[in-house]
């Protein structure tokens, strides 16, 4: 199974001006493409600590690492100049780039939403890309995504606005992570279940989980009430629908038969 990193960049993050939901939504596509996300990293707009962040990650040697933010024509957007001087290559104009951030501006223009369509210095940074990487076409915004591979690790960076980050992700990246990824499904299921006690679960959880490995079963614990109904997720990945529906089949089967026994109803039940 691929694995991948995620690392959000930005001071409005750390400072909880801003939920960071980029790395939540990226979690949820990266897993159902069958990768394993394996960690995620908020920094600070820090050269130093985006640089160390990054070469931590890639001394680990995840198949893709993701940043998210930073690719903006501010000052403070410093991901690419930190990322260029901790893998000591130079940052430079990219001409795809380039082209891809004035026709964006011509764009806009025509269309009233700039004042004028002049490449400045400003609209111009997010053209300057670490030597050997390649943009990727934003088809929401002006900053292009920025794919560099470093040794087994397939490095994207993608801008912070959620909307960008996802038209990026779901068009340019489509066929490289079909071909990185491999085919690979996905599926969860969840079931409601009428128990407020998450400690009641436990035994039943547990028991089951352990034989089938191949399942990840997880409680969802939620504050003590009255009517309160707790989740219970099973979720399996694979290269074959039949097989992940199998494991799947046989685990739930199993904690249905338990809740049973112990007098808990399953009251709903999803498949994601």
């Amino acid at each position: 199974m691929a694995t991948a990193e995620i690392i959000s960049i930005g001071n409005e993050l750390l400072l909880g001006d801003v939920l960071d939901t980029n790395s939540h939504w990226l979690c949820r596509q990266l897993t159902g493409l069958g990768a394993r996300v394996q960690r995620v990293t908020m920094v600070r707009d820090d050269p130093a600590a985006i640089g160390e962040v990054v070469l931590g990650a890639l001394a680990r040697a995840p198949d893709l690492l993701l940043t998210c933010g930073g690719l903006g024509p501010t000052a403070d957007d410093l991901t690419l100049s930190a990322m260029a001087a901790a893998l000591h290559r130079p940052l430079t104009l990219h001409p795809e780039a380039e082209a891809m951030v004035r026709a964006t501006y011509t764009s806009l223009a025509a269309r009233g939403l700039v004042q004028e369509a002049t490449l400045t210095e400003a609209r111009r940074k997010m053209a300057y890309l670490p030597q050997g990487a390649e943009p990727l076409h934003n088809p929401i915004g002006a900053a292009p995504g920025v794919l560099l591979q470093w040794g087994s690790t397939t490095l994207i960076c993608l801008p912070g606005v959620p909307e960008e980050m996802k038209g990026i992700f779901t068009t340019s990246l489509t066929p490289l992570l079909g071909t990185r990824l491999g085919r690979a499904i996905f599926v969860e299921r969840i079931l409601t279940v009428n128990c407020g006690d998450e400690s009641a679960l436990a035994p039943m959880v547990d028991q089951t989980a352990r034989h089938h490995p191949t399942v990840y079963i997880k409680s969802r614990a939620r504050p003590y009430g009255e009517g309160v109904r707790l989740l219970i997720t099973l979720s399996a990945s694979g290269q074959e629908q039949a097989e992940v529906d199998s494991a799947l089949d046989a685990a739930e089967q199993e904690l249905t038969r338990r809740l049973s026994d112990a007098g808990i109803p399953i009251v709903d039940r999803r498949v994601i």
